[in-house]
């Protein structure tokens, strides 16, 4: 069973990677901004679904990481790869530096104050000349769809992979006893703090490193689109759906919502505005622990599985 799933999942692998050349322009976008998306889904997965701390600043991780690219570029005539590399040590940097007093909230304290981060960096980078004020930065076009199409997978596993590092390390452990119960972590020994501040840089590697590609592909950035707080609601959303805690959930829930968003934004523009609101509406009541628990459910209980998760959850 073990060889068929891996076997599965190169064949997918192999299907991904061939997009580029078997498939439309249209269709090569839409993976770009899909595989950005299930990057996304993943880094917060680290903080959100194996730490169980919702984050709400990886928005900020993404804006930070879409501007180090940018400054880099644009500003100082420097490389891509380098700009990459800055945007993540400031995602760090902020992560270490924030990580410390944020984490030591808990439950919807830390989601409030992760919240306000975004708007915070907004104002901050709106007035700072070097970053373009409110106009923003331009940076310099590369119309190669194909390359950028295959750094997004290549993140994408790279992030895959370290999730499924996690499970089966002593810091991914951890970081799932502080999500169960962090009082009992702490005095199994663990340090809860270290741990958690280091999920959160983590993840903000991740999410700044997905911001500065997207930013290089659309060749422009300003505040308001690089701090965008839907874009973070979008990846709790994914990762929620799809399974948050797990390997392949984030994926599975940014590739299937993705697909319904596009085609609904193409067939019923009215709905899609919508769709997201109904997912999360769906995702906490019936399914809370995300499709892959259904998949592993569904067989056993059938619809009492959506009944028992009602009561589970008194509502």
């Amino acid at each position: 069973m073990k060889a068929v799933r891996v076997g599965l999942v190169l064949l997918a692998l192999l299907l991904l990677a061939g997009v580029p050349w078997y498939g439309s322009d249209v269709l090569v976008q839409f993976g770009i901004n899909t595989l950005l998306l299930a990057v996304l889904a993943q880094g917060w997965n680290i903080i959100g679904g194996y730490t169980g701390y919702a984050s709400f600043g990886n928005s900020v991780f993404y804006g930070l990481g879409s501007y180090g690219v940018a400054i880099a570029m644009v500003q100082w005539g420097l490389p891509f790869g380098v700009g990459l590399a800055f945007g993540v040590a400031l995602a760090v940097v902020f992560a270490l530096v924030l990580g410390l007093p944020v984490l030591r909230l808990r439950g919807h304290y830390f989601a409030i104050a992760t919240l306000a981060l975004s708007q915070v960096m907004t104002a901050i980078v709106s007035n700072v000349e070097l970053a373009g004020r409110n106009i923003g930065l331009v940076l310099p076009p590369l119309n190669n769809d194909r390359l950028f199409y295959e750094l997004s997978l290549a993140l994408l596993v790279v992030a895959t992979l370290t999730i499924f590092w996690l499970t089966r390390s002593r810091f991914g452990f951890g970081l799932i006893a502080i999500r169960e119960n962090e009082e009992a972590a702490a005095v199994m020994g663990v340090n809860t703090t270290l741990y958690k501040v280091l999920a959160f840089a983590l993840s903000g590697v991740f999410s700044a490193l997905a911001g500065g590609i997207h930013a290089y592909w659309i060749t422009f950035l300003d505040p308001e689109s690089a701090f965008d707080i839907g874009l973070n609601v979008k990846m709790i959303i994914m990762a929620v759906f799809g399974g948050p805690g797990t390997v392949l959930g984030p994926i599975v829930g940014a590739f299937t919502l993705s697909a319904i968003s596009e085609y609904l934004s193409s067939a019923a523009t009215s709905v899609a505005g919508l769709f997201f609101g109904i997912v999360i509406v769906v995702a906490v009541v019936l399914m809370p622990r995300g499709l892959a628990d259904l998949l592993r459910h569904l067989r056993k209980t059938g619809w009492r599985y959506f009944i028992d998760n009602i009561k589970a959850h008194r509502l």
